[in-house]
């Protein structure tokens, strides 16, 4: 990610101007708190092709408008409940050309797709919903102690399943869900979606060849009831901490994760 200081915006807080999927999507982001990284674009890179995608927890919108960079969703709605991230989202969606394909909801995820909650976002009105939840257990790591950074990143186990509900609500029939987290949450991911999505897929994603992995991609589809998949584990770097090919491919090239 290249990062340089950004032209002069009317915001309250300092931000920086980056470029991540090799130059192609631009993003002012916060300076200092959450910052995009591989996740949101391992999410993106991940998803299915869609008509109309949601971003639950967008931040400043990587990960939705990482859909579009990528020509995987011709629509999107990025979900944000923090309105200065929202704003940067709406920001970065202008910049990058996607601003008439893109909406932005500022909204807290419990109220979506009920009754008072924004009518910009219908039940069952999506086929693809990507979440880049908080994820870091306060009960198993230490927590940062800046503010935007601990929203972003701390929340625990238990915690997963109002994100797997928000995404039931908001997709169609067989409406694909796709999210990324810590394997050690695997248990409570998989009770989450239960009864509500099935056949899912867990993708590893390894920093090294050799190494455990610390991160886990899920796939799952609305109303199905096959059993989970484990596909094979995705390497961010060889054993000499080389970039591999594949991790250059998705993360540089905007290849998907699983090309057909």
């Amino acid at each position: 990610m290249r990062s340089r200081p950004a032209e002069t915006f009317a915001l309250s807080f300092a931000v920086t101007d980056d470029a991540v999927l090799g130059g192609r999507l631009k993003l002012l982001q916060p300076e200092h708190g959450h910052r995009a990284g591989h996740d949101a674009i391992l999410l993106a890179a991940a998803a299915p092709n869609a008509r109309h995608a949601i971003d639950l927890g967008a931040g400043v919108g990587t990960a939705g408008l990482a859909l579009i960079a990528r020509d995987a969703a011709l629509s999107l709605t990025l979900v944000e409940i923090d309105p200065a991230l929202a704003d940067l989202a709406r920001i970065n969606a202008d910049r990058n050309g996607y601003g008439a394909r893109t909406q932005v909801v500022v909204a807290d995820i419990e109220r979506l797709a009920r009754r008072g909650g924004p009518p910009e976002l219908a039940a069952a009105g999506a086929d693809l919903v990507i979440i880049n939840p908080p994820f870091n257990d306060p009960a198993r790591r230490k927590i940062s102690p800046n503010p935007a950074r601990r929203r972003a990143h701390a929340a625990s186990d238990s915690e997963i399943e109002p994100w797997v509900r928000a995404a039931d609500r908001l997709l169609g029939a067989n409406g694909r869900l796709v999210l990324i987290h810590r394997p050690e949450s695997l248990a409570a991911i998989l009770a989450a979606i239960a009864d509500r999505f099935g056949a899912a897929e867990l993708i590893p994603v390894h920093p090294r060849a050799g190494a455990a992995a610390i991160r886990l991609i899920v796939r799952a589809a609305k109303g199905k009831r096959a059993p989970p998949v484990i596909r094979a584990g995705f390497m961010l770097a060889d054993k000499e901490g080389r970039p591999t090919p594949e991790a250059e491919a998705v993360l540089r090239a905007a290849v998907p994760l699983d090309p057909a």
